[in-house]
């Protein structure tokens, strides 16, 4: 197989110029010590043992959701044969718990993965932030912090806009962009490992007779891997397998919403299981005049759309207010009830 495209690559720490450059592209990069300085960084620097001291200090010993798998898993977390069920046993434990036990399976040949996938930092680690600051990240974003030895998250997607930073080990991220969904073999939208939907595609070990179409995935693929201080940003629906390489990795990401609303009050997911509940199952002729609309009124220009109804009568069509938008989702919310 081909080896994938690099990523670009920046080696600033203007805010200004990333949030120009990078997060308004809508394309990938790397952000070569973007985070170099923070105090985590530096104590990772030293040694696995002196991050996890640091983070011990810091920690709030609330529980956080961790997983392990089999050792012969290998650490991809995944379904089961079958799709039935998960690959992984889930506990709760505090965060430096967690590091604790990955390191002592550090020298174990055979041991078993064990993770802390996605906990808030402010729940975690209180102070972490305050004093390992990302001023380029978007004021809405609330960090989270994944931690484990060496574990795989095969290919999957967020909506939001993310950006990651290593603060111990190596990481290696394999990207697709969106347009490539069909050639990924997703798995299902309402039942997923991580929660994400998941291409069910094993990225090194690719099954091309029952998978062929996932060649041409391969294609577009971009590559990159990161060291302590390096920052990755991934653009919202791009999809990405993501191993960590290391004993012991440590990342720090920040997920905010492209319109800046807090995560987890709007959500395009609402939209797109709406369309399958109420037009996927239409004839084929009616799904394409369904499809036109939505070209129209959801992915076409501003000024097609409403600039020749007048402002007052726009409606939904124009300039959504928050109180707009409260009584547009109570109406949705009232006709999604079961009559």
């Amino acid at each position: 197989m081909q080896a994938p495209a690099p990523i670009r690559e920046f080696t600033t720490r203007d805010t200004e110029l990333i949030r120009r450059e990078v997060l308004a592209s809508g394309e990938p990069a790397v952000l070569r010590g973007l985070v170099s300085d923070w105090p985590a960084v530096g104590a990772a620097r030293s040694s696995a043992e002196s991050l996890l001291a640091y983070l011990r200090q810091l920690d709030s010993g609330t529980p956080v959701d961790a997983i392990m798998t089999a050792p012969e898993i290998g650490g991809r977390i995944f379904y089961r044969d079958g799709l039935n069920g998960f690959n992984f046993v889930r506990n709760r434990l505090p965060l430096t718990a967690v590091a604790e036990q990955a390191l002592r399976y550090s020298g174990h040949p055979q041991a078993p993965a064990v993770a802390v996938q996605s906990a808030p930092l402010h729940d975690c680690l209180p102070g972490f932030t305050a004093v390992n600051p990302l001023p380029v990240a978007d004021p809405s974003a609330q960090p989270r912090i994944w931690l484990g030895n060496a574990v795989t998250t095969p290919t999957h997607l967020d909506e939001w806009f993310n950006l990651g930073c290593v603060v111990l080990g190596r990481r290696r991220f394999t990207l697709f962009p969106p347009e490539q969904i069909g050639n990924l073999y997703v798995g299902p939208l309402d039942y997923a490992p991580t929660g994400a939907p998941m291409s069910l595609v094993q990225l090194h070990a690719p099954d091309f007779e029952r998978f062929p179409r996932f060649r041409e995935a391969l294609a577009h693929a971009r590559r990159a891997e990161l060291a302590p201080g390096d920052a990755l940003f991934i653009p919202p629906l791009w999809w990405h397998n993501v191993e960590s390489l290391e004993l012991l990795n440590v990342w720090v990401n920040y997920w905010w919403h492209a319109s800046g609303a807090p995560l987890g009050t709007v959500s395009g997911y609402d939209s797109l299981l709406h369309a399958i509940l109420n037009i996927r199952q239409l004839p084929d002729p009616v799904r394409e005049a369904w499809r036109a609309l939505f070209e129209h009124y959801v992915f076409g220009p501003q000024s097609q759309v409403s600039a020749h109804i007048p402002e007052p009568r726009r409606g939904v069509l124009g300039q959504l207010t928050p109180a707009d938008a409260a009584r547009l989702q109570a109406q949705l919310a009232q006709r999604l009830q079961p009559k």
